[in-house]
């Protein structure tokens, strides 16, 4: 293979260890350090690799970007001609500039803020995510430190920004979520306001932000990030700024009333800004307190800014070491606390590296010391503390871990340990706060006993079913912490510092939900009856007897438009094993599919003597096709997928005379693999599975 760097690319040196990359057609800018500089200008002149060698994992992020290419000179140029001339007549100027929105990266040149790229940056990442950003400088200057944040957490982020009235642009780019920055309409919330008004002075913000949202989801049905505004540092009117809509508080209502409106639609989501800025230190990093009551910008900004705009001061200006000092030396700390911010919602909304079960050490780590030897949890007494001394430490731990169970997060314990004596002294008093403990119900499953951690850690996972990239392990004891990362690598391993640990499962992104549903917070009795389901096969032998035994009952349904779509859509988020092309649909396309005349949306709820499954199987048609079909794992041997598929296809076969259906595989949906042709269908060339319905019957639409 022979490889080149792009003619249209050019290198231009612009810092001590900063060089631009520019293509010239695309208009692709990005900064990298002068190592990644120097991989790249080694190819200028074409060189050769092996077929079988792709060269280090940064090659391929500069071969998709068209920096490095196979092509030759005369093939590239074809290409992008061809590309170009596909319109006969259009003109070529105006073709070009579309080829340039559709291949943007990155912020505006005026504002982007270029954080210079490493090889290590643009090296291979887990997972690829595209987004979209709306806004002024807030977010343009974001863009790279986003692309680091994501990727520092395994994610390949590609990021092209615009401005707040050019929506038609999420139309033309390639985006997994679209990220809405500080409305320019907050200006007017400081202006000067007569209580007399019968409009807020916020009406006008909270009126571009419905604007905004409703302009975006005519363009797009993926998911929806919006800023709230940060709280102002400082106040116009110091103490006499009081009263409803005093300065401070038009901020406070303003995102109140954000929040109100984000509610009326489907995957959209607040970033909570206002939080995010004060909980890292606001004075540091919003320049209220020097420039403006509302424009929130960095103060560092003031640091890089152009030497010619010092015209408008006569050249003059104060010596800027203090400013340095208050920010710490950096200019751009705001930029790294937003994306930290904006990447944790973007990994929570989309579901990237979520974790659906936190197992948890017990001595030590649930309570101090060892159980067998202190004889209870805790020694606690309301004469002896109060509940947030030192007690409180793992109070707030139990607390937060039963969070997580409200969000549909599982629960299990590994332990070594007698099973036998925690089962006896795992108990409290009637003056704990027991709304705030664990007890051993609260988990799904565990392991107490004296073998490996790690070892009951995989048993865990295979009894669950679960990837072992899903669990999260939170243990005190250094070497078992060690033990585990060296034999199960693909385990997140928590347990360093008990004193970080109660914010950390809080606010992890990975184990967060964008929505509470039913479901979630039942999925642990869920769990817990399925595994009573499983150890009840083992112990009846006959698999058909068993089964009938169950009295399964099935309820399917097309769900009407407008019906909540919340758990359809974690379902999809979820499901893996039985899922048959893998995607991910938001709630706005679930909404839209449901209200469609020639499409739907299908649900299956399940039962059995054991308890109630819940809504566990959702189908997705459009048109003559099944273009997502999702199955909870823990249903999978119940025999109910035959009595869905038939449901479906009934109702396909009223609008058409054959059902399509298609299966993306993925390494993990074996399971689902079958679907097709074990219900009817054929197999042809093109890949597609198909099924004619003349003789379907119609009574399976009853469910």
């Amino acid at each position: 293979m022979i490889l080149r760097l792009s003619s249209f690319v050019h290198l231009v040196p612009v810092g001590a260890d900063r060089v631009l990359v520019i293509h010239a057609l695309s208009h692709l800018r990005m900064v990298v350090d002068r190592e990644l500089a120097q991989m790249i200008g080694f190819f200028e002149a074409p060189r050769e690799l092996a077929d079988d060698d792709d060269g280090p994992p940064a090659f391929a992020a500069l071969r998709e970007r068209g920096i490095l290419t196979e092509k030759s000179v005369e093939a590239e140029l074809a290409e992008i001609s061809n590309e170009l001339g596909a319109h006969h007549g259009r003109d070529p100027a105006e073709l070009l500039e579309r080829f340039r929105r559709e291949a943007k990266e990155g912020g505006e040149s005026y504002w982007a803020a270029g954080a210079a790229l490493s090889e290590a940056d643009l090296a291979r990442a887990k997972a690829r995510l595209d987004i979209v950003l709306f806004g002024d400088c807030d977010v343009h200057m974001e863009s790279d430190f986003l692309r680091r944040e994501a990727r520092a957490r395994g994610i390949d982020l590609r990021v092209a920004a615009t401005f707040p009235d050019d929506l038609d642009f999420v139309a033309e780019h390639s985006h997994d979520a679209v990220l809405v920055g500080a409305l320019r309409a907050r200006h007017a919330i400081a202006e000067p306001f007569d209580t007399s008004n019968e409009q807020p002075p916020f009406a006008l913000f909270l009126a571009q932000a419905r604007a905004i949202i409703e302009g975006l989801r005519q363009r797009t049905a993926a998911p929806i990030l919006i800023d709230n505004l940060p709280e102002p540092t400082v106040q116009p009117l110091g103490l006499a700024d009081r009263g409803l809509f005093g300065h401070r508080n038009r901020f406070r209502l303003a995102n109140l009333g954000l929040a109100e409106i984000v509610e009326t639609y489907a995957d959209v989501h607040v970033v909570d800004m206002a939080a995010t800025l004060a909980g890292a230190g606001a004075e540091r990093l919003l320049d209220d307190g020097q420039t403006g009551y509302t424009h929130f910008g960095s103060p560092g900004w003031m640091l890089q800014r152009a030497e010619a705009e010092k015209a408008a001061t006569h050249g003059l200006f104060p010596d800027t070491a203090p400013l340095a000092a208050s920010v710490g030396g950096d200019p751009y700390g705001r930029e790294a606390v937003s994306a930290r911010a904006h990447i944790d919602v973007l990994t929570a909304v989309t579901g990237t590296g979520r974790k659906k079960c936190v197992i948890v050490d017990l001595d030590g780590t649930l309570w101090p010391g060892v159980l067998a030897e202190t004889g209870s949890p805790f020694a606690w007494a309301p004469d002896v503390s109060g509940p947030f001394s030192y007690v409180g430490l793992w109070f707030g731990l139990h607390e937060a871990l039963k969070s997580l169970k409200a969000r549909g997060v599982l629960l299990a314990c590994v332990s070594k340990n007698d099973e036998s004596v925690v089962r006896d002294l795992w108990r409290y008093d009637e003056h704990y706060p027991r709304e705030r403990l664990l007890t051993p119900d609260d988990f799904a499953t565990w392991r107490v006993n004296w073998d490996d951690k790690a070892e009951n850690i995989r048993s865990i996972a295979d009894e669950l079913g679960f990837a072992l990239d899903a669990f999260l392990f939170i243990d005190d004891h250094p070497v078992e912490r060690e033990r585990v990362r060296q034999a199960l690598p693909e385990v997140e391993v928590w347990g360093e510092d008990l004193f970080a640990l109660r914010r950390r499962l809080l606010s992890d992104p990975r184990l967060m939900v964008p929505r509470l549903t039913d479901e979630s917070s039942k999925r642990t009795e869920t769990v817990k009856a399925q595994l009573g389901r499983d150890r009840a096969r083992v112990a009846h032998g006959d698999e058909a007897a068993f089964l009938a035994s169950l009295n399964v009952e099935t309820e399917i349904l097309r769900l009407a438009p407008g019906a909540p779509l919340g758990r359809i859509e974690e379902l999809f988020q979820r499901t893996t094993q039985c899922n048959t092309t893998g995607i991910k649909p938001s709630l706005a396309r679930l909404e839209a599919l449901a209200a469609g005349v020639d499409s739907g949306v299908h649900a299956m709820w399940v039962k059995d003597r054991f308890g109630d499954h819940g809504l566990v199987g959702a189908a997705l048609v459009e048109g003559a096709e099944i273009t997502g079909f999702a199955l909870s794992c823990r249903v999978l041997g119940l025999k109910v997928d035959a009595r869905f598929v038939a449901h479906v296809l009934a109702d396909i076969g009223t609008r058409h005379g054959e059902a399509i259906g298609r299966i993306t595989e993925t390494p993990r949906n074996l399971p689902v693999r079958n679907l097709y042709r074990d219900n009817g269908f054929a197999l042809g060339g093109d890949g597609v599975w198909r099924r004619a319905l003349e003789n379907i019957h119609r009574s399976a639409l009853a469910g």
